[in-house]
């Protein structure tokens, strides 16, 4: 067998390369060094309707009618031939003479060719229009469905809000002492749902700011239970922070029992004093409390009540995975309800007390 010549083997290479190119699923191209087409693929031909046999020779700037004349792109594709970077992903929106416009991604690699005075540039083509307007479709319906939930949550409120003027209105109605106090504290529950309606409403996310929601939630209990802001006074504090709206309403309503329970027992006969809602988010971690100055706690245990408000803040802390803790405030009581989440321990942190043991021999 004769030897192969470096000219021979550089002739099969491009034969390969040429037959390669053609025959591509996708559209490809094979520029020389001055960007003269030297092939198509038959891919590219269809999708930009180009005759590939006839575009062969001619300049990348002369296919159709002129669409590919574009200076930036040229500029990127001279400088990739001379051996600068190649060209990862730069895109372009390719607008032809009577078709939609096009977005398309140019990726641009040169060729090691044995014959370097010839250098060869290959030039793949990704076309995103599809993929983009699917995305646009999809970003369009999530933003209509986004106002769609905005505007129902906000008559959601309203029709909350008809629900807890009526039942306030019953409640002053009534003769009874015992059905008024029922009536007021489901006029407060339902407010704490409603308020969260109300801020999910004005919100674009599925998380509320705590110290916005627990302040206008505050504010509803205060103009409903206390007669006179300067006998009782009822103040949100804390740096708030962001939290899902599961846990916003949960956390919503645990505010209004453990409020409505130091109003009804913390401030007996006038007694003045202060209610003060404070709420911390660390990350994942948070921490809400309520303390009153009042009377506090009896000082015997089997003096202290728990009655229906007690036992719905127990079931939503464990719903949480919360921990209820409460005590005294000196004066007066203070509950506080945690959620801590363990974080795991860096892989490289948790190595290196275990190197010290064993270098200890631990």
């Amino acid at each position: 067998m004769a030897a192969q010549t470096p000219h021979s083997t550089e002739q099969a290479a491009l034969s390969l390369t040429l037959a390669v190119v053609t025959a591509s699923p996708g559209p490809l191209l094979l520029l020389d060094g001055d960007l003269n087409i030297v092939a198509a693929s038959r891919a590219f031909g269809e999708v930009f309707e180009i005759d590939v046999e006839a575009a062969a020779g001619g300049p990348l700037s002369g296919l159709g009618a002129g669409e590919w004349d574009r200076p930036r792109l040229l500029s990127l594709l001279a400088a990739t031939a001379s051996g600068a970077a190649p060209i990862d992903a730069h895109e372009l929106v390719l607008q032809r003479p009577g078709h939609p416009p096009r977005s398309l991604v140019i990726h641009a690699q040169p060729l090691a060719y044995l014959d370097l005075d010839n250098p060869r540039l290959l030039v793949s083509v990704t076309d995103l229009t599809q993929s983009r307007s699917d995305h646009k479709r999809k970003d369009d319906a999530l933003a209509q469905s986004l106002v769609l939930l905005s505007e129902v949550r906000h008559r959601v409120a309203n029709s909350l809000q008809i629900i807890a003027s009526v039942l306030l209105q019953n409640a002053r109605k009534t003769r009874s002492e015992e059905t008024r106090g029922h009536l007021k504290d489901a006029h407060n529950r339902v407010m704490s749902v409603a308020a969260l309606e109300r801020q999910l409403s004005q919100s674009t996310e599925e998380e509320i700011e705590l110290q916005t929601y627990f302040v206008s939630l505050c504010d509803s209990i205060a103009a409903s239970m206390i007669a006179d802001p300067d006998q009782i006074s009822l103040i949100v504090t804390g740096d708030g922070g962001m939290v899902g709206a599961h846990t916003s309403v949960s956390l919503g309503l645990i505010v209004t029992e453990l409020v409505i329970n130091a109003l009804k027992h913390a401030f007996p006969d006038g007694r003045h004093g202060r209610i003060v809602v404070d709420c911390q988010v660390r990350g994942p971690n948070w921490s809400l409390s309520v303390t009153d100055d009042g009377v506090g706690m009896p000082a015997q245990p089997s003096l202290i009540r728990t009655g229906l408000g007690t036992s719905i803040v127990q079931a939503l802390a464990t719903q949480l995975d919360a921990a209820v803790e409460t005590g005294p405030a000196h004066p007066g009581t203070r509950i506080t309800i945690t959620h801590t989440q363990i974080a795991l321990v860096d892989d490289e942190e948790a190595d290196e007390p275990a190197a010290g043991r064993a270098a200890a021999g631990l």
